[in-house]
């Protein structure tokens, strides 16, 4: 049942903003990651217990951490917003509305309420399941400030958001098994990492690239140049599919090859194919195209193994 059906039509028209805010649409294409990071590792799924509470935390916790970027964020979107953002049709992130809190939909106080409920929700899950899992969490939501306060300083901060991205994945292993070997979580780290800086953080301040350079922002883009930046996406999303398949080939799921090579080939339209068309033709729609398609990356992961499980 979609939300909007759920939902008185004035209620949900409320909740918009918020949702925004969140990025949830997008933010619930990302929480596939740690769903499927756990069912790869374990090859079953948790306890229902577990899996219920993981599910809840993380998306608790994707909620927050995408409400967080905003309010940290809040002088620079609210610059843009009178600066004019442009035309964000057909954008993944603008599905309700961009930087609701920057276009006064919602106050600065509704924000920290918003993001503050979530946290804490997402903080007990979190230590419920693993305490390392609620270290991570504060360990991210650090971080993602840091990201957002780099935005003048280096282009190098695309690195930081990298992890930040990343340790959703990584946390969920730990949930449902802490005596799991360094090297699947490791492997997994990589995976996220290469795929957050070339198919979501470069696509994105592509999109963004007009407003950044009145902004004095310093990113990808802006520093070393779209052609330069086109070719790191190239080859980070390369990265990533090829360790995305072995991640898929070594796992305890036990995935025919069929089913691996079948996943990694959609993983390859999907992420370097779409990058060489940002090379090819250079645009913000090509950069917006990037985005979107590899926004689905975790949800090819999680489909191919509960594809799997359901069949075997």
């Amino acid at each position: 049942m979609q939300l909007s059906a759920a939902l008185p039509s004035g209620a949900f028209n409320r909740l918009k903003p918020f949702l925004a805010l969140s990025r949830t649409p997008h933010g619930v294409m990302d929480m596939a990651m740690p769903v499927a990071a756990a069912l790869l590792w374990l090859g079953k799924c948790p306890p229902a217990g577990v899996m219920l509470l993981g599910i809840f935390t993380v998306f608790a916790g994707y909620t927050a951490v995408y409400a967080l970027n905003d309010l940290a964020d809040y002088k620079t979107d609210r610059n843009n917003f009178l600066d004019g953002q442009g035309d964000n049709s057909g954008y993944l992130d603008a599905v309700y509305a961009r930087h609701p809190m920057a276009m006064g939909l919602i106050s600065m106080r509704e924000g920290l309420v918003w993001a503050g409920c979530w946290a804490v929700a997402s903080l007990l899950g979190a230590y419920i399941l693993n305490p390392v899992c609620a270290l991570l969490l504060l360990g991210g939501c650090a971080l993602e400030v840091g990201y957002c306060w780099l935005l003048k300083v280096s282009h190098l901060r695309a690195l930081v958001n990298g992890v930040v991205k990343s340790l959703g994945g990584v946390a969920a292993v730990l949930a449902v098994d802490p005596a799991a070997p360094l090297w699947f979580p490791a492997l997994l780290f990589c995976i996220t990492f290469c795929w957050e800086i070339g198919g979501q953080n470069i696509p994105a301040d592509w999109f963004d690239l007009e407003l950044d350079r009145r902004q004095g922002a310093k990113t990808m883009c802006v520093v070393l140049g779209t052609a330069r930046a086109a070719r790191v996406s190239f080859w980070t999303l390369c990265a990533a599919t090829v360790l995305a398949g072995a991640l898929l080939g070594l796992s305890a799921a036990k995935l025919p090859k069929t089913l691996v090579i079948a996943a990694t080939a959609l993983n390859i339209w999907i992420m370097p194919w779409q990058a060489r068309m940002l090379m090819i033709a250079p645009s913000r729609y090509s950069a917006s195209k990037l985005f979107t398609k590899a926004s689905y990356f975790p949800l090819v992961m999680l489909g191919a193994v509960v594809a799997w499980m359901a069949v075997r």
